[in-house]
């Protein structure tokens, strides 16, 4: 088995997420029973399931007064709706521009080897993972003050030896017992997903950063 899990900062991080496609494309060929792992981010877009889609606009539906006044306030540009009523599957879009094209490029690079593997009959390993405290997050000041306001929207920020823990378990168990065939790429991208709430929030995550990260700070200073 081999697992995709490397990081740089800046275009260097492009660099190593191809150097480890090439090789995994190189192992494949002479070792045709070569697993491939892959950890997803949970800041990517996603096609998620319906029952994620109706759990998120109950709670759009259910929204205090607050919320409501935020949005107006604003003139619409806060707090947008996750998804379309009965969106089936419905998009999620958690790309955050702090993190660059760069990370949002290599990342893709990996869902895309995960696909063709796949599809090629290999056995792959691929779980969203979620929203974690590692030091490349906490570094940038915006994401690590949004991380710690992220509660007041339902969604959950891992500690990194949880995450570790939780993924490492997911792993050996899709490794033993296979991952069930799904009719779409999507699907298979969403089977076990670990999005620590992100999926099943009212708001569209974009629309919603910027209170987080203000919430965030408030919370750091007291």
């Amino acid at each position: 088995m081999l697992g995709n899990y490397v990081y740089a900062d800046g275009a260097t991080n492009v660099r190593v997420a191809v150097a480890v496609d090439a090789l995994s494309r190189h192992l494949q060929q002479r070792r045709p029973d070569t697993a491939l792992a892959f950890l997803a981010t949970p800041t990517d877009v996603f096609a998620v399931p319906a029952d994620a889609v109706r759990h998120a606009n109950e709670g759009y539906a259910g929204r205090g007064s607050t919320h409501r006044a935020l949005r107006l306030l604003s003139a619409g540009r806060l707090l947008h709706r996750n998804y379309p009523p009965g969106a089936d599957p419905g998009i999620h879009d958690s790309l955050v521009p702090q993190q660059g094209p760069n990370y949002a490029l290599a990342k893709r690079l990996q869902r895309w080897r995960a696909t063709v593997a796949r599809e090629a009959g290999a056995t792959v390993s691929f779980n969203v993972a979620p929203p974690t405290r590692t030091r490349s997050v906490l570094r940038n000041r915006a994401l690590a003050a949004a991380y710690a306001g992220a509660h007041r929207f339902g969604i959950e920020v891992f500690e990194p030896a949880t995450s570790n823990t939780l993924m490492a378990a997911l792993l050996v168990h899709n490794l033993r017992n296979g991952v069930p065939a799904s009719a779409h790429p999507w699907q298979d991208e969403a089977y076990a997903a670990a999005h620590g709430g992100l999926w099943r929030v009212p708001y569209a995550p974009r629309s919603a950063l910027g209170l987080a990260v203000l919430l965030g700070l408030g919370g750091a200073r007291t």
